[in-house]
């Protein structure tokens, strides 16, 4: 391609909108561009980085045994009805009503279309298992879009399904789309790990995300520092080891009441009592599908929702609003505890221990001291409900935790018969009798895919593309296309790539060669071919890699061997490992 007569309008400023380093590069660099807020058109450059990344995935799901097909976005809402999922996904579903005012939906994933499409045509466990997947635009209403395509609402996606007969077939199929996702994201170039995470909206037993690690990214990954465990999650599901014994126990105190006056906060009840936020006990109420519950954790802990909502087997799960927290404390909120309160109370394990501590006394403006777990108050059962910290150590082997970030660019769940159960995918097993199919679900972002490889390869001139995912794989620049010796042999050596099967732009741009190379450097173009009078003069030319900086000067024919080598090292031989 010639520069001249591509669409690439790049940019020298840093977008001031522009939070993460992807967002900014991939608008400097002439990659995307917004319309409107979390929906971005791909300008071509950034296009084609997308169907690079397509086609990797489309490869290795290809090669799991897994078949395309391509399912509507506009879903009805019946089907989501039926899976229960229409009342409790939230807003992020986008619903609207067609002229007969009939309701519909926007697809942000497509288990109930899948689900709907296999169990009307599968009707024997002789025509399973079965992996099915497609590559399609979804959409999320995101409350707060950022990040550019990293979490925007319209966005592509690669989502599988597979249908197994039992669970031990089902078990199969997950660990194929897991090595399958190994391999899609190797080929891509990138530094991932794969961690247990929480189901979420999507549902099932088990689920794995594939983490993309960045300093810049916007999840928290937890690792067991003991390499012989190997425990990783995200921080949503992060196991943490129970509390130890105690030491001698602590008599306990009178219970007192102490007037604390517009004093809510833990920070204001620690500096007003004189006492640290680990000697105070939260007691948050939550609604569980419409019924109260009043959770407990230590001042200095927060509750994870995530595990609160599985530990609790709710649909639904929501902080009280002020009139419920009134009904079921007696007192408004930041002076609600434990005693006496109108509903069941659960505790996070760190309580288990606890003596005299500080909590709300269900009183306007009072909180009590020295209250104590069976004295003053039950606790209905104790559990892992909050986020780990650097203290805490792991739940499988008791080692201390290490904390990353990372972006999550795929996630695989164990759904079993979450869906086939609620929508009746049934096949019939070799007695002749009825069973639900047993099913897996698979995601990859692939915008997400292309802004985390920015993230993990870039510097302060730009993106720095692996081979495998660039939008080209060579630049050639000319530093003066006015000179007909230096445009004759671009011209040669341009096509000898083309010819050998590269991607390939010839920056023929009537611009200063400064201008070309900062241009090449900002888009990440892997391999730079400079070709100036002084070199060629000796039949000479320039090679620079984008990744490493390094330049050689090599005779042409080198040149063209060194580059087909450098591209077959990190593409073809990629494929076949």
């Amino acid at each position: 391609m010639r520069y001249s007569e591509m669409f690439l309008p790049t940019i020298r400023e840093v977008p001031s909108d522009a939070e993460s380093v992807s967002h900014q590069l991939m608008i400097r660099a002439g990659m995307i561009r917004k319309l409107t807020g979390g929906i971005y058109s791909y300008l071509p450059l950034g296009y084609r980085v997308i169907r690079k990344v397509e086609q990797i995935i489309r490869e290795e799901m290809n090669r799991a045994g897994a078949q395309e097909v391509f399912m509507p976005a506009v879903q009805p809402a019946e089907l989501w009805q039926e899976s229960g999922r229409w009342d409790m996904y939230g807003k992020e579903l986008l619903r609207f009503k067609d002229r007969h005012m009939r309701e519909f939906c926007i697809g942000p994933t497509h288990e109930e279309v899948v689900t709907d499409l296999v169990r009307n045509e599968i009707k024997t466990y002789r025509q399973l298992p079965r992996n099915l997947y497609q590559i399609q635009t979804k959409f999320r209403d995101e409350i707060r879009p950022r990040f550019g395509v990293m979490r925007c609402r319209e966005f592509g996606m690669k989502d599988a399904y597979s249908f197994d007969a039992d669970w031990p077939g089902a078990d199969k199929s997950y660990d194929k789309m897991f090595e399958a996702y190994s391999r899609i994201f190797t080929r891509c170039g990138m530094k991932f790990r794969a961690v247990e995470a929480d189901t979420g909206n999507i549902g099932g037993s088990f689920s794995h995300e594939f983490m993309v690690m960045a300093e810049t990214g916007e999840d928290a990954v937890i690792f067991c520092s003991n390499p012989g465990c190997g425990y990783a999650a995200n921080l949503e599901k992060a196991e943490i080891a129970g509390p130890e014994s105690p030491g001698a126990a602590e008599a306990m105190k009178p219970l007192e009441e102490v007037h604390t006056p517009d004093v809510r906060t833990i920070e204001e009840v620690c500096a007003f009592l004189g006492v640290k936020a680990e000697d105070i006990v939260k007691t948050l109420i939550f609604v569980c599908d419409g019924k109260p519950a009043a959770v407990l954790v230590r001042g200095d802990h927060e509750i994870n929702e995530a595990k609160l909502r599985s530990y609790l087997k709710c649909d639904s799960l929501e902080l009280a609003a002020d009139d419920v927290v009134l009904n079921v404390t007696g007192s408004p909120k930041g002076f609600a505890g434990a005693i006496g309160v109108k509903a069941d109370v659960v505790a996070d394990y760190s309580l288990m221990h606890m003596k005299n501590f500080v909590m709300g006394g269900n009183r306007e403006d009072y909180h009590v001291r020295n209250a104590n777990l069976e004295r003053d108050f039950r606790v209905k059962a104790f559990a892992d409900l909050r986020f780990a910290t650097p203290l805490d150590r792991c739940a499988r082997c008791g080692s201390p935790f290490e904390f990353a970030r990372g972006i999550e660019v795929g996630h695989i769940f164990k759904l079993g018969t979450k869906y086939s159960k609620a929508m009746k995918a049934v096949y019939l097993d070799s007695d002749g009798h009825e069973q639900y199919m047993v099913m897996g679900c698979y995601g990859i972002g692939i915008g997400r895919t292309a802004a985390a490889c920015i993230e993990q390869n870039h510097d302060d001139k730009g993106i720095i593309w692996p081979m495998s995912v660039a939008p080209y794989h060579v630049i050639i620049t000319p530093v003066n296309v006015n000179d007909s010796g230096l445009a004759k042999a671009s011209e040669e050596v341009y096509g000898a790539l083309l010819a050998r099967g590269l991607e390939v732009i010839l920056d023929d741009r009537d611009e200063r060669a400064g201008v070309k190379f900062n241009d090449a450097d900002l888009i990440g173009i892997p391999l730079r071919v400079t070709i100036g009078p002084k070199r060629l003069a000796e039949g000479k030319v320039e090679v620079r890699e984008r990744k490493s900086g390094e330049t050689k000067v090599l005779a042409v024919p080198a040149a063209l061997d060194y580059i087909t080598d450098a591209f077959r090292r990190e593409v073809d031989i990629k494929c076949f490992e």
